[in-house]
């Protein structure tokens, strides 16, 4: 039940669930004291409880008596106090309390043989590394870092292992006070070890620990089909089971998308083949029917993989296929979550299970391509019964959310199907998008604002998208995803995101843009990203959004003003080059009449965020180019630091405050064009771009020709100026836009 946004305190009484075997509660809201009954439950192997609040509570003793407990996770739950003795569980596997408060020494006391993991970073831990860690024969992780930890390291943590070649051990003790190594410091070839912010850095010898990690902790195995060279590929209308007893045995496999919730391990490579023999033993098949074809760590840490299921070999036949009845036996047992995998891998989640064409039957409708709402409704209420009394306890804590969330799916379920077509705008079905994120998993969530929740998706041709699926009761309407549908598929500007499509059916509404590796201003601003954009990427990202701006007031015909400009609709790319996003609130210019004069303005209803909107455009609902200005303005503001870059006796900082403080005057009058904002940008990137960022001489590139031809602001020219119409009015639709030429 992770995932669901439950609130409240952990009732006691939940320890009377005698047959609770799995115990998972984190990304929730819970909060108050962990209770310490939990530890009376006679079958609990995981207690998972991570990114919870229990603001100040301690770890309950009682937690280091559970005897049939594997895992213990507590991740970031903002718990005080010391680390219990958990020496006494006899079978632990997996120890993660990293991101709290915790206090005091680790504890001494040796810990179980089959622990693989142990996870206490970012704590306030004091003392030394206990030598008990020195004598963990499956130990694949330690991870120490950002503690108080001092003294010595012993290099017995490394030299009492032996690594067979698909073992790792990964030492992780970074920015403590640790002061040198006892012992000989040569690793084995599978081992790693990290001393970057340690006093033990000053040692010459030892410098080498204390680089930068560049491990891609997201760990991706793929496995892929190989045939012999007696194999002849045009006598197989499928393919050759990479597994098989025979290196020909042409057969349809069975696709299933699954995930380990709660694996008790970090590193799968070592317990691959012990899962192999797991999972087929539950499913009543031979190992050589099973090939993971692709396997991933995922955030929890959980464990995503791709299966292929083939059927037996029988080389007296030409059946290269399950029959019907094997099909829905399988299927049932995956959805039904009726696979008892052993202890070590936790619960599990079907993520969809696809039948090729060979196996599809019109008669038989229940064998459908992929996972179903349905089917992940019955999942769900398999789990649910699994629990059942587990969820009669908490049901007055949840009932209110989950009845409006039905509500909410049922009215989109009674939606009718949009006929919505759109030239040159690529229409993607629901099933589509579903497939591309796992449908619509939480791990592959990158984002979510007041119009619903953004997803990173990857297409059946290998694109990485971005997903953006509006919601039941979001700020983003029908109005809106016809805007920015209509309006991007004529933008073309290189500081404009660009959309690769959309869906419009199955009462869903979903924008497919490109994706952009980076994220959002505000995430490198609100420090959600650790590391800090230097001043001249600031800077560049400065000038490439407003290019991106100057591009809609004055080369798109008719030109456009945003009205949404924020640092979180400013997305960046895998080089830091700034693209404005978002249009839903765009609005056109008012087309001029038969003699050629503009309408001196049109009354609109105020929109955009607060803290963004012009104050002018506020007070008198006209809206002009100088209201975008604004709105820049305030983004300039947000991207400076208290970095005092010095060139050519010029405080650049400070000659870039001047230029956000410009943009943000009250009077329209007193702000600068946006010409001027871009050249005066570029002036300040040039004096920098010599010696700080070779990139951003590439953002200084301009067009003499097509900046001398930039008509005058609205406000400049009184007599014609730019003014707004609602551009998912009828002139849209009757396709006032033209296409813009791309840049």
């Amino acid at each position: 039940m992770n995932n669901n946004s439950i609130s409240g305190q952990i009732p006691p009484e939940l320890s009377k669930l005698r047959n609770l075997v799995h115990f998972l509660l984190d990304n929730n809201n819970l909060s108050g004291y962990l209770p310490e009954e939990l530890a009376q439950m006679p079958n609990l192997t995981v207690l998972q409880l991570d990114n919870n609040n229990f603001d100040g509570a301690t770890i309950p003793r009682s937690f280091g008596n559970i005897p049939t407990l594997l895992k213990l996770s507590l991740r970031n739950c903002k718990l005080q106090g010391s680390i219990p003795d958990l020496s006494e569980i006899p079978n632990l596997g997996y120890l993660e309390l990293s991101s709290n408060q915790l206090s005091g020494p680790i504890p001494t006391n040796k810990l179980s043989e089959n622990i693989t993991t142990i996870n206490l970073s970012n704590n306030n831990l004091t003392g030394s590394i206990p030598g008990n860690f020195s004598s963990l024969p499956r130990l694949q992780q330690l991870l120490l870092a950002n503690n108080s930890l001092n003294g010595s390291i012993s290099s017995s943590l490394w030299q009492n292992r032996t690594l067979n070649a698909i073992e790792r051990l990964k030492l992780d003790l970074e920015n403590n006070l640790l002061v040198n190594i006892s012992g000989s410091s040569d690793l084995p070839p599978n081992a790693t070890l990290w001393l970057k912010g340690n006093p033990i850095c000053s040692n010459e010898s030892l410098v080498h620990f204390c680089k930068s990690q560049v491990e891609n902790e997201t760990r991706i195995s793929i496995a892929t089909n190989s045939t012999t060279t007696e194999c002849k590929p045009q006598s197989c209308p499928y393919e050759y089971s990479p597994t098989s007893l025979s290196d020909c045995f042409c057969a349809e496999p069975l696709l299933i998308g699954f995930r380990l919730k709660s694996p008790g391990f970090s590193d799968f490579i070592p317990y691959k083949k012990m899962f192999e023999g797991n999972l087929t033993q539950c499913l009543n098949l031979f190992v050589y029917q099973l090939y993971i074809s692709s396997f991933a760590w995922q955030e929890g840490p959980r464990l995503g993989m791709y299966l292929k299921l083939y059927p037996i070999y029988d080389n007296t036949t030409n059946n290269h296929l399950f029959n019907q009845s094997e099909v829905q036996r399988i299927k049932s047992m995956f959805t039904g979550v009726n696979i008892p995998l052993n202890g070590l891998f936790g619960c599990y989640q079907l993520i969809n299970f696809i039948l090729p064409d060979a196996y599809k039957d019109e008669s038989s409708p229940s064998l459908s391509t992929s996972i179903s709402k349905g089917a992940l409704a019955g999942i769900t209420l398999g789990t649910f019964v699994g629990a059942a009394t587990l969820t009669a306890i908490i049901s007055l804590i949840i009932f209110r959310r989950h009845l409006k969330g039905y509500h909410a799916v049922l009215k989109r379920c009674q939606a009718s199907r949009s006929l919505l077509k759109i030239d040159a705008v690529k229409s993607f079905t629901y099933g589509e998008l579903a497939l591309a994120t796992h449908n619509f998993d939480i791990f592959t969530q990158i984002g979510q604002g007041g119009y619903g929740k953004v997803y990173k998706g990857t297409l059946a041709d290998g694109t990485i998208v971005a997903i953006k699926c509006a919601q039941e009761g979001s700020l983003q309407g029908e109005k809106e995803f016809l805007t920015e549908i209509k309006l991007l598929s004529r933008l073309h500007h290189r500081n404009l995101v660009s959309l690769v499509g959309y869906c419009d059916e199955e009462g869903e509404q979903m924008l497919v843009y490109e994706f952009m590796s980076n994220g959002t201003l505000r995430d490198h601003l609100s420090g959600k990203i650790k590391e800090p954009l230097s001043f001249a990427k600031r800077l560049r990202i400065a000038l490439s959004s407003s290019k991106g701006i100057l591009y809609l007031h004055t080369e798109a015909n008719p030109p456009i003003f945003h009205r949404d400009i924020k640092a979180s609709n400013i997305l960046l790319d895998s080089k830091f080059v700034a693209k404005v996003a978002d249009f839903g609130l765009s609005r056109l210019t008012s087309m001029p009449d038969i003699e050629g004069a503009t309408p001196a303005h049109v009354s609109t209803v105020v929109k955009g965020t607060p803290g963004y909107v012009d104050p002018e455009y506020f007070l008198t609902h006209v809206l002009t180019d100088k209201s975008d200005v604004y709105s820049l303005g305030v983004v300039f503001l947000e991207l400076l630091t208290g970095m005092q870059p010095i060139s050519h006796g010029k405080n650049l900082v400070r000659e870039f405050v001047n230029l956000a403080m410009k943009c943000c005057q009250d009077e329209s009058d007193s702000r600068p064009l946006m010409v001027e904002v871009v050249r005066t940008l570029e002036t300040i990137g040039l004096m920098m771009s010599k010696y700080s960022d070779p990139l951003l001489a590439e953002s200084m590139e301009s067009d003499p020709k097509k900046t001398s031809t930039i008509p005058p602001s609205s406000s400049s020219m009184m007599k014609n100026p730019y003014t707004s119409s609602d551009v998912s009015g009828s002139d849209l639709v009757s396709g006032v836009i033209p296409t813009i030429t791309p840049r």
